[in-house]
């Protein structure tokens, strides 16, 4: 192996693998699940939750280079990204990825 490639190996064997083991594991689980079951439906209510609080805190205290992006743009995408998780079957993928958008836009914009 050459020397240039050895710290993506060692990436791949240590940060990537271990995780995909068991984000397998947890699919090969998750199939025989209940999706109405409520324990289903709390975790992913807590998931949610924890999402959500992460999405706010980056937008009130945002790390690095975001930080210069003003207040206004910020609060501007996410609830355009709010809309957009409402109007797209409450996919969090969706609304995520239109917030995101509208951030860079913003960003482009105003910043």
């Amino acid at each position: 192996m050459s020397a240039d490639l050895w710290p993506y190996a060692l990436l791949l064997l240590v940060g990537f693998l271990p995780n995909e083991i068991w984000r397998m594991i947890g699919i090969v689980l998750a199939r025989r699940l209940d999706e109405s079951a409520p324990v289903v439906v709390w975790v992913r209510a807590v998931a949610t939750a924890v999402l959500g609080g992460v999405i706010v805190r980056i937008v009130l205290i945002p790390p690095g280079a975001l930080a210069n992006v003003p207040m206004a743009v910020r609060l501007g995408a996410l609830a355009i990204g709010f809309g957009g998780y409402r109007l797209v079957r409450r996919s969090p993928f969706v609304g995520i990825a239109i917030a995101e958008s509208a951030l860079l836009a913003g960003a482009v914009l105003f910043g």
